[in-house]
C-alpha cells in the first residue's frame, strides 16, 4: 500500500482558504480519484500547532490518499489533474509539497 501525500507549508504570506478546501476542493478530489479502483483511502488534516504551546504548525494542511500502488494513484490522478490543478487557485497560493511513502505499519 502506498500513500500520496500533499503537505500545505505554512508561511506567513501565503493563502490558504480552509472552508473551500474542506467543502469544495477535497470532496470533488475524493469523488475523482475514488472512482479508481485502486483507491483505498483518504484524510485531510488541519496543522493545529508544534509540540509547545504557542508553536505553529509546520503545515497548514494536509491530504494523504492511500492506494493500492503508486501506479493506480497515477491511472486515477493523471485523467483529472488538470481540473484538480487548476482548482487550486481558488484556495491557495502555496505550492505544496507532494510525496509518495510506502506505508509500513498501519493499524
Amino acid at each position: 500500500m502506498i500513500k500520496f501525500s500533499v503537505l500545505y507549508p505554512n508561511s506567513k504570506d501565503s493563502r490558504f482558504d480552509v472552508s473551500y478546501y474542506t467543502e469544495v476542493h477535497m470532496p470533488m478530489s475524493i469523488r475523482l480519484l475514488s472512482a479508481h479502483p485502486g483507491f483505498i483511502g483518504v484524510s485531510v488534516e488541519r496543522g493545529l500547532g508544534g509540540l509547545f504551546p504557542g508553536a505553529e504548525p509546520a503545515y497548514i494542511a494536509m491530504c494523504h490518499f492511500l492506494f493500492n500502488s503508486a501506479e493506480d494513484f497515477m491511472a486515477a490522478f493523471m485523467p483529472n489533474a488538470a481540473q484538480l490543478r487548476g482548482d487550486m487557485q481558488n484556495y491557495t497560493d502555496i505550492d505544496p509539497v507532494v510525496q509518495f511513502s510506502e506505508v509500513l505499519i498501519s493499524r
